[in-house]
């Protein structure tokens, strides 16, 4: 994997949350019950319907996939990534690859999470490493770059909004 941690700055996507809980139960949140909170539906996962199941292996090389069964019962699974991060309760950064990336294609999704005042949590997500994809690549689904940097924005957007609307518990 490249390391895309200098990557330019039209090169990140960013979006950030308030998580009514302390950063520990976030972290946890984020990492254990991922397919709690991940967004259903053909914009947000592979699987057709309610049949995936997305997750992430604990520590560093820890897998983050989503599986399904097939109209047939055969068992599918996408590896999205890898954990290349692992400190909990603050920091967790994964390698990210969508299903039309090629082999040896990948981008990098960095998480934060920082305690507020409150004693709640912000969840910050940068997702970065674009640059390194082909400018006609279809991930991209024809948009010029800073078109594609605020779509990716959203559309982590509308995941932390669900990470939040999951995190209702007192901070802890």
């Amino acid at each position: 994997m490249n390391d895309t941690s200098a990557s330019p700055p039209r090169d990140r996507a960013r979006a950030m949350v308030g998580v009514a809980v302390a950063p520990e139960a976030a972290f946890r949140l984020f990492t254990e019950q991922m397919d709690l909170w991940w967004r259903r539906g053909r914009r947000f996962r592979i699987a057709p319907g309610d049949r995936g199941l997305m997750a992430m292996e604990p520590g560093v090389g820890g897998r983050v996939f989503e599986s399904w069964h097939d109209e047939q019962g055969a068992e599918r699974v996408h590896e999205i990534g890898r954990v290349q991060v692992w400190e909990p309760p603050r920091r967790l950064v994964f390698s990210w690859r969508g299903i039309n990336f090629a082999a040896g294609e990948s981008t990098e999704v960095e998480v934060l999470f920082a305690r507020t005042a409150s004693g709640h949590t912000q969840v910050s997500v940068e997702h970065r490493g674009w640059a390194t994809l082909r400018p006609d690549h279809p991930v991209r689904h024809g948009q010029e770059v800073v078109a594609f940097i605020r779509t990716m924005g959203l559309w982590w957007g509308d995941q932390l909004t669900s990470l939040r609307l999951r995190g209702t518990t007192p901070p802890g």
